[in-house]
Parts: structure tokens; C-alpha cells; sequence
């Protein structure tokens, strides 16, 4: 073709719709690409990343349990072989209790395996997690074993000890690696969706533009030419590319921000209180072994102040002054929000509060932590004055007064805070995936009627040139 054939009105006219085309199947393969890779997003993450993750720290919360049920079995027993002093309730909500925790570690193990398929890395770690959580059922067996047969609370004692180093040493490491590994897979996956989304918003708008622009400058020039005051199929082509450009802009800006929302609003606090779920049964734990092993009591006390840091962290503060440091800083935190007096699990949840009646949990929380706190130190108390029974019932009872209803109170309240944040994890990836079923294929239809208009628009003036 002659490039005079350019300079010809109908040449000019034809490159316009070819212009137009190329932008509208642009926009159009634009939309469709960040369509299809949010949906593939919303599905991983909501059926593999944060399912993979909750259930790596559920089996870190169920092993802690698991081994605190062992030693409150241990404990409650009375003696061995006869079960003469035995503390009945204690003795059988702890074993339902260690079932309950046994069952959700195995079935962790399966789901995680399952997940792990393709991935060299996790699929090692869980193997070794499920060959030393093995080991592991085998000497708590051994230690139940020798607890029911007379003179074998000392075997079981040792037999606990061992089985209890093995979940220090090997399985809670494990099940913490597995947490942050899954984790920092849905956080790579996040920081790619969302960075693709940021590019994809301005490439949209810049199309968008150039779109509305080069088919209000079509109508111009025809007016001008044809001295008619509008062209119908163009005035309509331009109206459904405002509609598919504001439509792909809302789905792009929606799909961006309902991620943050599931991962940075929530998720980010479903992971920080799941973990310090995790570790107030740990520490719950620590107590029992306390009482269980009196020739490991100082590294026992140790460990339960070094979770108490990890929970809400106190510079300088040890046992003896944690209480009075903590509701120091705790009053000076209810006045002041951006105090940062202390740190830990929960200053990453009260530094992430987002939704409503989300604070006034997470305060709860914080408040029911401090009875248990204080309820610690009346349990040493009695154990350092030798009311060691007395200790024991505070410690593992069912009493409402007690240390262990307390702690039940606690984790009642972490649960509560983190049922607001799962509610709006599911209700941003519900939003995120109605807008694919909505704003996409009106904006996409847009587009088809944007190329089949301007098409029908132009057909007439160039009918006029054969």
C-alpha cells in the first residue's frame, strides 16, 4: 500500500480504528492477565499459604500441649501402681486433653506432608518432625507406662525429662521453622501480587487514557470533517471505554488493598497471636515441670521468664519485679498508645489494630495475661513455704480461683481477638474474589463493545469514500 495512502482521509480514518483496536485489545489483555494472577493469588492464599501457616503453628501450639498434658498426667497421678492420692478431674481432663493434642499433631503432620510436596526444604523438616515426633510419643509412652506400675514415678520422671528435651531441642525448633517458612511464602507471594498490581495500575491508567483520548479526538475530527455534531456508535464506544477504564481501575485498586488487608491488617495479627498462643502453653508447661522435676526447677523458672519477654517484653525486669513492670508500663501504654515500653508478641498486635472492638480484645488480653502473671507467683510462693499439694491443685486444678482456670480465661481472650482478625482475613479474600466475579467481566464486555462500536461508528463515513 502507498504511504500516500495515509495522507487519504479513509487511510487516516482506518489507522485511527486500528489505534483504537490496539489500545482497547491492550486493555483488554491487560485486565485479563491481572484478573487471572489475582484469582490465582486469592486461590493460594486462601487454600494453600495461610492454611499451611495456621497449621504449622497449631502443631507448635498441640506439641507444647501435648508435653504440658504429659507432666499434668504425671502430676495427678498420685502414686504409682495404686493411684492413691490421685487428683481425679486433673487426672482426667489432662489425658483427654493429651489425646485431644496427639490427634491435632498428627493430623498437622498429614496436612503439612501434603503441602510440602514439591518443596525439598519443608518436605525435609516435616519428615524429620514426624520421625522425632515419633520418638517422641514412644518415651512419653515409656514415661506413662512406668508412672501406672508401683516405685516407677522416678523411671517416668526420667523417661518425661528425656521426651522433654527432644521437644525443646528438635520439635519446637521444627515446628517454628515450618511457621516461618510458610509464612515467608505467603509474604513473597504477597510482595509479588501486590508489587504486579502497583505496574498494572499505571500501565491501565496510561492505556485508559490514551483510549478515551484518541476516541474523543476521533469524534472531533469527524465533526469537524463531516460537519455533523456527533457520531453515535463513537459517542457510545467512549462511554464504555469510561466505563471499562473506571471499572479495571476500581478492580486493580480493590484487589490491591483487600491483599493488604488479608495480609497486613490481619494475618499479620493472626500470625503474632497465634504464636504467643503457642508460647503461653509452652509456659503453662514450664510450671508443670516445675512441680513435676524439682532438679531442673531454676531452668524451668528461667524459661518461664523468657517466654513472659516473648509475650510482652520488659527490659531489665525479672520474676521477682515482672508484675510491678508490667502494670507500670501497661497503665502508661492505656494512656498513651505509642508508648513503646515494651515489646513482644503482643506489642506487635496492639501496634496492628485495625478493626472494630479489635483493641478492646486485645487489651482484655493483655489484662487477662497479668492475672495469670500474678497467679505464677503465688504458685512459687507456696512451693518455696512447701505447700507443694497445695501448689500442685493451684497449678493444674479446675477451680474457678485457680492458676489453670485463669489461664483458660487468657487463652479464651486470645482467641476472641483472633476470631476479629480470621473474620476480616476471610471477609478481604471473600471482597477480593467478588470483584473478579463482577468488575472484570463488565469491564472486559466493555471492551468488546468499545472495538465493535467504533467499528460500527466508522463504517458509514468510510462507506462514503467507495
Amino acid at each position: 500500500m502507498s504511504d500516500r495512502y495515509w495522507t487519504t482521509l479513509p487511510g487516516r480514518l482506518r489507522l485511527a480504528r486500528a489505534v483504537c483496536g490496539l489500545l482497547t485489545a491492550g486493555l483488554l489483555l491487560l485486565l485479563a492477565t491481572a484478573a487471572t494472577g489475582a484469582s490465582t493469588t486469592w486461590d493460594e492464599t486462601a487454600h494453600r499459604d495461610a492454611p499451611r501457616t495456621i497449621s504449622a503453628t497449631q502443631l507448635n501450639l498441640a506439641l507444647n500441649d501435648m508435653d504440658a498434658q504429659t507432666a499434668n498426667i504425671l502430676l495427678s497421678s498420685g502414686d504409682p501402681g495404686t493411684g492413691k492420692g490421685r487428683l481425679e478431674e486433673s487426672y482426667t481432663k489432662a489425658g483427654g486433653f493429651y489425646r485431644d493434642a496427639q490427634e491435632t499433631i498428627s493430623r498437622s503432620l498429614r496436612s503439612l506432608a501434603a503441602a510440602s510436596e514439591g518443596d525439598p526444604a519443608t518436605e525435609a523438616t516435616v519428615v524429620g518432625l514426624t520421625d522425632d515426633f515419633a520418638h517422641y510419643q514412644e518415651t512419653v509412652g515409656r514415661a506413662l507406662e512406668n508412672d501406672s506400675r508401683a516405685g516407677g514415678k522416678d523411671a517416668a520422671r526420667e523417661d518425661y525429662r528425656t521426651a522433654t528435651d527432644l521437644l525443646t531441642d528438635r520439635l519446637l525448633p521444627e515446628a517454628r521453622r515450618l511457621v516461618e517458612a510458610n509464612d515467608a511464602v505467603y509474604e513473597r507471594q504477597y510482595a509479588e501480587a501486590r508489587g504486579d498490581l502497583e505496574v498494572q495500575r499505571t500501565i491501565e491508567a496510561v492505556l485508559g487514557v490514551l483510549l478515551v483520548a484518541a476516541l474523543v479526538l476521533l469524534q472531533v475530527r469527524l465533526a469537524r470533517r463531516f460537519r455533523r455534531v456527533l457520531n453515535p456508535g463513537l459517542i457510545a464506544a467512549t462511554l464504555c471505554a469510561v466505563v471499562a477504564v473506571v471499572c479495571g481501575a476500581q478492580l486493580l485498586t480493590l484487589t490491591h488493598d483487600r491483599m493488604e488487608v488479608a495480609r497486613r491488617d490481619s494475618f499479620d495479627s493472626v500470625i503474632a497471636l497465634s504464636r504467643s498462643k503457642a508460647i503461653g502453653y509452652d509456659a503453662n508447661a514450664d510450671e508443670s515441670r516445675y512441680l513435676l522435676d524439682p532438679e531442673r526447677r531454676t531452668t524451668y523458672e528461667r524459661s518461664f521468664l523468657d517466654k513472659s519477654h516473648q509475650l510482652y517484653g520488659i527490659a531489665g525486669a525479672g520474676l521477682d519485679t515482672y508484675d510491678a513492670k508490667l502494670d507500670t508500663t501497661w497503665a502508661v501504654y492505656r494512656k498513651d498508645h505509642n508508648d513503646k515500653r515494651f515489646t513482644g508478641e503482643y506489642r506487635r498486635e496492639l501496634d496492628n489494630i485495625t478493626f472494630a472492638g479489635e483493641r478492646a480484645a486485645a487489651e482484655e488480653t493483655v489484662d487477662a495475661y497479668a492475672v495469670y502473671q500474678r497467679d505464677d507467683r503465688t504458685f512459687r510462693r507456696l512451693v518455696a513455704e512447701g505447700r507443694t499439694e497445695e501448689a500442685t491443685v493451684f497449678c493444674i486444678g479446675w477451680a474457678s480461683d485457680t492458676s489453670n482456670a485463669h489461664f483458660g480465661d487468657w487463652m479464651k481472650a486470645v482467641d476472641e481477638v483472633t476470631a476479629i482478625n480470621q473474620r476480616h482475613f476471610d471477609l478481604a479474600v471473600r471482597d477480593g474474589r467478588g470483584a473478579l466475579t463482577t468488575l472484570a467481566p463488565l469491564a472486559g464486555a466493555a471492551l468488546l463493545l468499545v472495538a465493535g462500536l467504533t467499528v460500527l461508528g466508522l463504517r458509514g463515513r468510510l462507506a462514503e469514500f467507495r
